[in-house]
Protein backbone atom coordinates (compact mmCIF):
# COMPACT_ATOMS: atom_id res chain seq x y z
CA UNK A 1 0.00 0.00 0.00
CA UNK A 2 1.35 3.51 -0.48
CA UNK A 3 2.22 5.80 1.89
CA UNK A 4 -0.06 8.51 0.83
CA UNK A 5 -2.87 5.99 0.79
CA UNK A 6 -2.44 4.58 3.93
CA UNK A 7 -1.79 8.11 5.88
CA UNK A 8 -5.40 8.81 4.12
CA UNK A 9 -7.30 5.61 5.46
CA UNK A 10 -5.72 6.21 9.20
CA UNK A 11 -7.04 9.87 9.12
CA UNK A 12 -10.41 8.89 8.04
CA UNK A 13 -10.81 6.08 10.40
CA UNK A 14 -9.30 8.15 13.29
CA UNK A 15 -11.72 9.72 15.80
CA UNK A 16 -12.16 13.25 15.93
CA UNK A 17 -11.93 15.45 19.36
CA UNK A 18 -14.19 17.89 20.37
CA UNK A 19 -11.24 20.30 21.45
CA UNK A 20 -13.93 22.81 23.08
CA UNK A 21 -15.83 20.32 24.54
CA UNK A 22 -12.77 18.94 25.84
CA UNK A 23 -11.07 22.27 27.16
CA UNK A 24 -14.38 23.36 28.67
CA UNK A 25 -15.22 20.22 30.53
CA UNK A 26 -11.28 20.13 31.84
CA UNK A 27 -12.37 23.84 33.28
CA UNK A 28 -15.27 23.13 34.84
CA UNK A 29 -13.81 20.22 36.51
CA UNK A 30 -10.75 21.85 37.63
CA UNK A 31 -12.90 25.10 38.51
CA UNK A 32 -15.17 22.34 40.82
CA UNK A 33 -11.81 20.85 42.23
CA UNK A 34 -10.87 24.73 43.27
CA UNK A 35 -14.25 24.81 44.93
CA UNK A 36 -13.84 21.43 46.85
CA UNK A 37 -10.26 22.49 48.24
CA UNK A 38 -11.79 26.01 48.94
CA UNK A 39 -14.91 24.15 50.87
CA UNK A 40 -12.33 22.21 52.44
CA UNK A 41 -9.97 25.15 53.73
CA UNK A 42 -13.67 27.01 54.97
CA UNK A 43 -14.44 23.37 56.95
CA UNK A 44 -11.39 23.10 58.63
CA UNK A 45 -10.92 26.71 59.66
CA UNK A 46 -14.30 27.05 60.77
CA UNK A 47 -14.32 23.99 62.44
CA UNK A 48 -11.01 23.54 63.74
CA UNK A 49 -10.17 26.96 64.68
CA UNK A 50 -7.37 27.49 63.02
CA UNK A 51 -6.18 30.22 60.38
CA UNK A 52 -6.66 29.74 56.88
CA UNK A 53 -3.17 29.49 55.97
CA UNK A 54 -2.85 26.68 58.84
CA UNK A 55 -6.04 25.08 56.98
CA UNK A 56 -4.25 24.60 54.15
CA UNK A 57 -2.14 21.94 54.21
CA UNK A 58 -5.15 19.65 55.75
CA UNK A 59 -6.77 20.51 52.69
CA UNK A 60 -3.73 19.51 50.52
CA UNK A 61 -3.45 16.36 52.95
CA UNK A 62 -7.52 15.46 52.32
CA UNK A 63 -7.28 16.09 48.29
CA UNK A 64 -4.45 13.24 48.09
CA UNK A 65 -5.71 10.98 50.52
CA UNK A 66 -9.29 10.93 48.82
CA UNK A 67 -7.29 10.76 45.31
CA UNK A 68 -5.12 7.64 46.70
CA UNK A 69 -8.71 6.32 48.38
CA UNK A 70 -10.35 6.52 45.19
CA UNK A 71 -7.49 5.19 42.95
CA UNK A 72 -7.09 2.36 44.84
CA UNK A 73 -11.05 1.48 44.35
CA UNK A 74 -10.69 1.36 40.97
CA UNK A 75 -13.13 5.33 40.75
CA UNK A 76 -10.48 7.45 40.02
CA UNK A 77 -9.94 6.09 36.59
CA UNK A 78 -13.39 6.39 35.49
CA UNK A 79 -13.04 10.10 36.44
CA UNK A 80 -10.09 11.24 34.91
CA UNK A 81 -11.48 9.45 31.32
CA UNK A 82 -14.59 11.86 31.79
CA UNK A 83 -13.12 15.18 32.95
CA UNK A 84 -9.32 14.77 31.81
CA UNK A 85 -7.26 17.62 32.11
CA UNK A 86 -9.65 18.63 34.95
CA UNK A 87 -8.49 15.99 37.67
CA UNK A 88 -5.03 15.06 36.07
CA UNK A 89 -3.73 19.26 36.75
CA UNK A 90 -4.34 19.08 40.18
CA UNK A 91 -3.00 17.58 42.86
CA UNK A 92 -5.08 14.99 42.76
CA UNK A 93 -3.52 13.93 39.54
CA UNK A 94 0.04 13.98 41.10
CA UNK A 95 -1.69 10.88 43.77
CA UNK A 96 -3.06 9.13 41.22
CA UNK A 97 0.19 8.48 38.93
CA UNK A 98 1.97 7.61 42.63
CA UNK A 99 -0.70 5.32 43.66
CA UNK A 100 -1.41 3.50 40.38
CA UNK A 101 2.20 3.08 39.97
CA UNK A 102 2.75 1.63 43.58
CA UNK A 103 -0.35 -0.96 43.01
CA UNK A 104 0.60 -1.65 39.69
CA UNK A 105 3.97 -2.80 41.14
CA UNK A 106 3.02 -3.89 44.30
CA UNK A 107 3.02 -7.99 43.53
CA UNK A 108 7.35 -7.39 43.24
CA UNK A 109 7.45 -6.63 46.86
CA UNK A 110 8.23 -3.67 48.87
CA UNK A 111 11.71 -2.70 47.83
CA UNK A 112 11.83 -3.22 43.87
CA UNK A 113 8.32 -2.99 43.78
CA UNK A 114 6.58 -0.40 44.75
CA UNK A 115 9.83 1.48 46.51
CA UNK A 116 11.34 1.47 43.16
CA UNK A 117 8.56 2.06 40.88
CA UNK A 118 6.09 4.34 42.84
CA UNK A 119 7.62 7.79 41.70
CA UNK A 120 8.07 6.35 38.14
CA UNK A 121 5.20 8.41 36.66
CA UNK A 122 5.52 11.31 38.84
CA UNK A 123 9.21 11.31 39.29
CA UNK A 124 9.49 13.78 36.10
CA UNK A 125 7.34 15.96 37.70
CA UNK A 126 9.03 16.61 40.76
CA UNK A 127 12.32 16.81 38.59
CA UNK A 128 10.97 19.58 36.24
CA UNK A 129 9.44 21.70 39.33
CA UNK A 130 12.60 21.62 41.37
CA UNK A 131 14.67 22.58 37.95
CA UNK A 132 12.49 25.18 36.95
CA UNK A 133 11.92 26.96 40.60
CA UNK A 134 15.59 26.91 40.59
CA UNK A 135 15.84 28.42 36.98
CA UNK A 136 13.06 30.64 37.72
CA UNK A 137 14.27 31.96 41.79
CA UNK A 138 17.92 31.94 39.65
CA UNK A 139 16.63 34.86 36.73
CA UNK A 140 14.66 36.63 39.58
CA UNK A 141 17.72 36.80 41.66
CA UNK A 142 19.42 38.25 38.25
CA UNK A 143 16.74 40.74 37.61
CA UNK A 144 15.75 42.18 40.80
CA UNK A 145 18.28 41.47 42.82
CA UNK A 146 16.72 39.00 45.74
Amino acid sequence: MEKNKYKHLVAKHTPKENGLYHGLLAFVTGGLMGVLGQFLIDLYSNWLHIPTTEASPYMIITLIFVGCLLTCFGFFDKWVNFAKAGLIVPITGFAHATMSAALEYRKEGLVTGIGANMLKLSGSVIIFGVVSAYVFGLVRLILFGG
